[in-house]
């Protein structure tokens, strides 16, 4: 698919000390998910009175930052999260980037941070990745992954929207998020506590979403397990999405439910791409509000075959159990004989379109750095 160069331009200043190869590979071989950072970032600010300006890479460095800055009071901040992979040819590809810069427009218009451009976004992430190349790997897995933010950097403890706000774009080589993708984990079912309600950030990709997670998340680990599934905060009865990820299930008829999503669940660029997907091989696919007692009874009569959650970071994570104060329920195990899951199915194909092992019929890859010549 042909696709327009972003007309922001992004000036590059190099990082005169940047890791030696030996340090990059060190820090690749088998990087903790988050924890290894590039030698650059890319940066913009914008101003009430001037709108965006000063865009450029620079050196990856700690930010300063005034105490009373609004983000640190107030958590207005938005944020979004893609990947870089390097095809078999040594091409470099983004998986739908503009996706991701549509879903970062919508979260800083529902947070009052001013929109970031598609361009902008574009030129950004393109810029950081051509500049930061060396760190995409070529292994089983890998990839770079990219964190734009935006937050309020004005000096100012009124409540009210900033006047001053930085865009940044960091990048992290990642591994295989999930070694086994048919290996199961346990899902701690949190009652009580919620991730949003209507009208609230719900949709919106924002930190305080994931810090009112944290405390279920770590109430999910004392029960033994992987991630915790919320339920709806107005009846504490309909599943909505995992911390981080999105809810998939799968019928013994082959047929596909999730969520619908109402304003409270992260509109997922992987799960819309697996959606996409399943419909593509002629599966119907239901988008409706799911009570956790359906779920679980679909589970015990057999009807539900499969769970799995979706997301950027693990692609898909196939779901074994569910728990909770009041109950225990396991996905059926497969045998051999089953063949490939949904989820495992899934998982392969759209990892061979975004590393290119598979044809891409939707236009999702979009190209940063060309194969070498020759």
């Amino acid at each position: 698919m042909e696709t327009q160069a972003p007309t922001a331009q992004f000036t590059v200043i190099p990082n005169r000390r940047p890791a030696t190869d030996e340090e990059r590979w060190i820090a690749m071989e088998d990087p903790v998910f988050g924890k290894v950072f590039t030698d650059h970032m890319a940066r913009a600010t914008w101003r009430e009175e001037d709108g965006w300006a000063d865009r450029r890479i620079v050196p990856l460095a700690p930010i300063p930052m005034h105490p009373g800055a609004a983000v640190l009071h107030y958590a207005q901040q938005a944020f979004e999260g893609l990947k870089a992979y390097r095809w078999e040819d040594g091409s470099i590809r983004l998986f739908r980037p503009e996706a991701n810069a549509a879903r970062l427009a919508s979260s800083c218009r529902r947070m009052a941070l001013p929109e970031v451009p598609e361009e902008d976004f574009l030129a950004a992430v393109e810029a950081l990745v051509e500049t930061d190349q060396n760190w995409v790997a070529g292994a089983e897995g890998a990839s770079l992954y990219l964190r734009p933010l935006v937050i309020a950097t004005e000096a100012s403890l009124l409540v009210q929207p900033a006047a001053e706000v930085d865009f940044i774009v960091t990048a992290s080589p990642v591994g295989d998020y999930l070694s086994n993708g048919d290996v199961g984990v346990s899902i701690w079912v949190s009652r009580g506590y919620h991730r949003a309600n209507a009208g609230g950030t719900g949709e919106a990709k924002t930190a305080g979403n994931y810090a009112a997670s944290m405390l279920p998340q770590k109430e999910a680990k004392d029960h033994g397990c992987g991630q915790v599934l919320f339920l709806d905060a107005r009846e504490d009865t309909y599943v909505e999405e995992l911390g981080g990820m999105n809810l998939v299930a799968v019928r013994a008829d082959g047929s596909i439910l999730t969520p619908r999503l109402s304003g409270t669940i992260l509109p997922g660029v992987t799960r819309d791409s697996i959606l996409t997907l399943l419909r593509d091989e002629g599966r119907t696919v239901e988008e409706r509000d799911i009570a956790l007692t359906e779920l679980v009874e679909g589970i015990e009569s057999g009807d539900i075959a499969e769970l799995f959650a979706v997301g950027t970071a693990a692609v898909v994570t196939p779901i074994a159990r569910l728990v909770s104060d009041d109950l225990d329920v396991s996905l059926p195990e497969r045998s051999e004989e089953d063949g490939p899951s949904v989820a495992s199915a899934m998982r392969s194909l759209l990892t061979d379109i975004q590393y290119g092992r598979a044809e891409d019929r939707h236009g999702w890859t979009r190209e940063v750095v060309s194969a070498p010549e020759g």
